[in-house]
């Protein structure tokens, strides 16, 4: 109670001096100049940015907004300026900033489709098409059908259909290794007749933008045309990492989660020399993440997946930002102000019974009611002499110089027990930031990153046998490589002691929980009470009971974004 009374009296303060300086400022300024927000665009996206400036400007009248295209023999220029800059992949390629910021705000992705009727269909969603296969059909005649790329005895040719759009010819060229001669099929005008012709060819094989196939109003594929799935490993079958053809959002969150081929996809970004920190230009980051989405279809690009857009979004949450046009500032922090106080009394009320249930829970022993295990900085174990990563593994040299290398306390305190281990074979050259091992928990996996360089000596095949030693043990009998280090003076520079560890976790634990709450939480209301315990303590072995698209989000939000 007294928490909450010293917390309120705070933040009554701060109101009262942010509506005092609000009142000052007032008076002296009565009249405030219009903010400028200058914005630098490659040639290919100068049309969304005026798109996007038109929109942004009729909603904040009071801001300035400036775009400048600039030109294909100037786009070097970008890296000299410190403006807000828009640039696709196809120019951001030519920059060589030595320090920036940047952020997709959206994409261009390129997509083999075909017809829904193709009466294969089931082959093809269940073996998909090798980019081998692809390969093969364009640089040979006998190998242009349905037959020859499933290998089976099918003779049924392949109708290949395409345009004149250089863009697509360069990213399939890029796709397949390829000369963009082969790929010429049945050249048609423009989209509309490449779409319509695969909607009447049951054989047919073509290649579009995204956006050229998705019905808005139904948030899918328009009618009669479907995805052609790519068996990326090539191993004869769509597996579950290759299962995102089916619909709109598996494939939208496939792109963004890395299961699409990366040369099919052409990211825009939003570049600047350093993080934006002016509240104009947050604000109108902002917005483009949000509303601003919407002018990403009718301009030819990709919105992204919502998820997606609130990892973005996060990036940006410390910045003080304003989005609204608010005139009556002194009027809405007194609404502001009665929501806090009226927030103190229901979360002291809530405290309170809170408290008085635990402590009957502790008084009276009520049965049925087990509190598990709580995740936090105390039950992870750090011992001293060992050096830890960001790619939650440690490093420890032993005697005869070669390093052993393991999992983390924390990191399996996060996944709980795990099932199966993949893992490197002796004499691998491993490089630091590179994938080092997959955990997996009855087929959900995560893929780990090394802390050093150097040559596999040998692996540990008692976890081999019995994966759960990492979590058992996975300081002793838990650790996993044996490797002669090629650059360990240098890398351990980047290693962090036990001490340093145990502060850099305290963000950890932060990042955590903002996961569950941003990630987990978001798809449904009813995972709150797997991860939390009475209080919003996390519960040991977070991820153990979600789903395999939670942990891919981990993957992408938390583990990826780390190291």
């Amino acid at each position: 109670m007294k928490k909450s009374i010293l917390i309120f009296v705070v933040l009554l303060i701060i109101c009262s001096v942010r509506t005092g300086r609000s009142e000052t400022v007032a008076n002296i300024n009565p009249q405030k100049e219009k903010d400028i927000i200058k914005i630098l665009s490659s040639p290919d996206l100068y049309d969304l940015a005026e798109n996007w400036k038109s929109e942004y400007s009729r909603l904040n009248p009071d801001l300035e907004i400036k775009v400048i295209k600039i030109t294909e023999t100037n786009i070097t220029d970008i890296s000299k300026k410190k403006d807000l800059c828009f640039i696709s992949n196809k120019y951001y390629n030519q920059l060589n900033l030595e320090s920036e910021w940047k952020m997709v705000i959206g994409r261009d992705v390129i997509v083999p489709v075909i017809n829904a009727e193709n009466p294969f269909i089931e082959k093809i969603y269940e073996k998909g098409v090798s980019p081998d296969a692809l390969i093969q059909m364009f640089k040979d005649n006998e190998s242009q059908s349905w037959g020859a790329l499933f290998e089976y005895e099918q003779n049924v040719p392949v109708n290949y259909y395409a345009t004149k759009n250089e863009l697509i010819k360069t990213q399939i060229m890029n796709f397949l290794n390829i000369n963009p001669s082969a790929i010429d099929g049945k050249i048609l005008k423009n989209r509309q007749d490449l779409i319509s012709a695969i909607q009447n060819d049951p054989y047919a094989i073509g290649f579009c933008k995204l956006t050229d196939i998705i019905d808005l109003e139904n948030q899918n594929f328009i009618e009669n045309i479907k995805l052609l799935p790519i068996d990326r490993n090539g191993n004869g079958k769509i597996d579950y990492m290759e299962e995102i053809y089916n619909d709109l959002y598996s494939f939208t969150r496939g792109v963004w989660i890395g299961k699409y081929p990366k040369a099919l996809i052409s990211n825009i970004y939003t570049v600047q020399l350093t993080k934006p920190a002016n509240e104009p230009e947050i604000g109108f980051l902002n917005w483009i993440l949000t509303d601003g989405q919407q002018f990403l279809h009718s301009n030819g690009y990709s919105d992204l997946v919502f998820q997606e857009r609130q990892t973005k979004l996060e990036r940006l949450r410390d910045q003080n930002i304003n989005i609204e046009n608010s005139n009556n500032n002194y009027a809405a922090q007194k609404i502001i102000l009665l929501i806090i106080i009226g927030l103190v009394i229901t979360g002291s009320i809530s405290n309170g019974i809170v408290r008085y249930r635990r402590n009957k829970r502790k008084v009276f022993g009520v049965a049925g009611t087990p509190s598990l295990p709580v995740l936090n900085e105390n039950a992870v174990d750090i011992p001293n002499g060992l050096y830890f990563d960001k790619t939650y593994t440690w490093s420890f040299m032993e005697k005869d110089g070669n390093v052993k290398v393991g999992i983390d306390d924390f990191l399996q305190h996060i996944t709980g027990p795990i099932t199966e281990i993949k893992i490197k074979d002796p004499g691998d050259k491993i490089k630091k930031g590179e994938q080092i091992l997959t955990l997996v928990q009855n087929g959900k996996q995560l893929n780990i990153y090394a802390p050093i360089s150097g040559y596999i000596k040998s692996i540990n095949e008692d976890i081999m046998f019995d994966s759960s030693l990492i979590n058992s043990s996975p300081y002793e009998k838990g650790w996993v490589y044996k490797i002669e280090p090629i650059n360990w003076l240098t890398e351990i520079q980047f290693l962090n002691m036990a001490n340093k560890y145990k502060e850099w976790l305290k963000n950890e634990f932060t990042r955590l929980k903002d996961f569950i709450s941003n990630s987990a939480n978001a798809r449904t209301n009813e995972l709150s009470h797997v991860v939390l315990q009475d209080g919003g303590e996390l519960k040991d072995n977070t991820l153990e009971y979600l789903g395999p698209h939670i942990w891919e989000d981990f993957q992408t939000n938390f583990i990826d974004t780390s190291k």
